[in-house]
């Protein structure tokens, strides 16, 4: 943040009447304890959920920790990581498979870390107008409307439609350890569509042998004008990227990722290690604000909500339509043009505990990991844990609770109980499409759950 002289440019009398203001006005800021670096850079991709970082910026609650920090978008998810790890930026909205899978050097190797969950949920499927006409054939209706959730099912024989006549169906998903590129394969795998494996130790990191339908990398803010150029037949994004297909009236989201499996990690505020490190205080004090920004999305049941949809609609946040981006945040969210349905749970930010970095949401993004090849060989559940726990730091986001409940800006009840709090969440059974359970303490048994992916010591073929 820019810092400017108060009283420049103003005449004598009212110079000091606006320095006695200031005083009181900047005693927050004053008071906050000292931090190592308090001029920092963070990174951010064009999507509705790097609005904690927005709010954390324009409400001040940056400032008030003594910190004056800069936002910036970039490219894509490659050129942040990188930049995060070259030191070029203090910290980003990533991914949160990205840590991970630097950490266990899947593509770039480092060590990443995250003290914070950004947010649960807010993905999508979306599908090309062609293809939803074909897809509907497929699904069962009541009142006129198609029943969700709708399930890959439906997709299969559009897919079988298009081997028959010799072409390739196309999807797209952001990054090869995006929630997205899971999501998405969690849910064609459920309905019986292979989505193809990685082979990092063969040198092939496509994610494409044996597959039914060919995935692909695309940047989230080009996902709409790929469909509507042809390039790719469906994709699986953030917002407001399915929305915007919608308002464009090139293609349908099919399914939200809450009905995939809800309420796990879907991006997180990620650092280099050697950064925590060097800065630890610093990191507390980011953490600290981005928990007091999860807090004010997710008050007063959604009452912010329009005017965080105001704040990231400009050009140098998300740069969308307001009324895309609202279509999501303020839980609804519109399929088929005209079908509007509520979806109070599609941006999450702070109910349910979001901004805890659950370990067991780790040990999920490893088990994934694991089912489509880019962990290779496998590995015992001691491993999937003690990575968990290296990676999602719930030390460091507990210390930034524990201050802020000192100084009065939260309160106990804001936060899971930290003398009972284990860093996993309960057994999930009825969070996924597939219907199958999840227990973060016993990975390999998930793996081996699955009628499609790697299990126990195969390798991808």
């Amino acid at each position: 943040m820019k810092r400017e002289s108060p009283t420049k440019g103003l005449p004598v009398r009212m110079a000091i009447a606006a320095v006695l203001a200031c005083q009181f006005l900047i005693a927050p800021a004053l008071a906050a304890p000292k931090v190592e670096k308090p001029d920092l850079k963070f990174g951010f991709i064009k999507l509705t959920d790097m609005v904690p970082l927005a709010i954390a910026y324009e409400k001040g609650y940056f400032e008030q920790e003594g910190l004056y920090v800069t936002l910036e978008a970039q490219a894509n998810w490659k050129v942040l990581l990188d930049r995060v790890i070259s030191g070029e930026l203090d910290g980003a909205h990533m991914l949160s498979g990205q840590p991970l899978g630097a950490t266990i050097g899947f593509g770039t190797k480092a060590d990443v870390i995250t003290a914070f969950t950004m947010d649960l949920n807010g993905n999508a499927c979306t599908v090309s107008n062609d293809v939803w006409s074909q897809m509907k054939k497929n699904l069962p209706m009541k009142g006129g409307k198609p029943v969700h959730p709708i399930k890959a099912d439906a997709l299969k024989p559009v897919i079988k439609s298009f081997r028959d006549k010799g072409a390739p169906f196309k999807m797209g998903m952001v990054f090869p350890v995006s929630t997205h590129n899971y999501e998405l394969r969690y849910w064609l795998a459920a309905g019986g569509v292979h989505p193809g494996y990685y082979a990092p130790d063969k040198g092939d990191v496509t994610g494409q042998i044996n597959a039914d339908v060919l995935i692909s990398v695309t940047p989230p803010p080009q996902m709409p004008s790929t469909l509507e150029s042809g390039t790719i037949h469906g994709y699986c994004v953030g917002e407001p990227w399915n929305q915007q297909a919608v308002f464009k009236g090139i293609g349908v989201p099919v399914v939200a990722d809450y009905d995939i499996r809800n309420n796990v990690s879907e991006k997180v505020f990620g650092v280099n290690k050697a950064w925590a490190e060097k800065n630890p205080k610093t990191h507390i004090a980011v953490v600290k604000a981005l928990i007091r920004a999860g807090k004010w999305l997710d008050a007063d049941n959604g009452g912010n909500r329009m005017e965080a949809v105001k704040i990231i609609s400009r050009p140098n946040y998300v740069g969308a339509d307001m009324a895309v981006i609202a279509n999501s945040m303020t839980g609804t969210f519109e399929y088929e043009k005209g079908d509007k349905r509520p979806a109070p749970d599609f941006n999450v930010f702070f109910r349910y505990h979001a901004t805890y970095p659950y370990q067991s949401d780790a040990v999920w993004y490893l088990t994934q990991m694991r089912r489509w090849g880019q962990i290779p060989e496998s590995k015992p559940d001691s491993w999937y844990l003690d990575i968990a726990k290296k990676v999602y730091r719930a030390d460091i986001y507990q210390q930034a609770a524990k201050e802020l409940i000192a100084e009065g800006k939260m309160t106990a009840a804001d936060f899971p109980d930290f003398s009972k709090e284990t860093g996993f969440r309960p057994v999930q059974h009825t969070k996924f499409i597939d219907g199958i359970a999840f227990d973060g303490k016993k990975p390999n048994a998930y793996v081996d759950s699955f009628k499609i992916g790697l299990k126990g010591k195969d390798l991808a073929k």
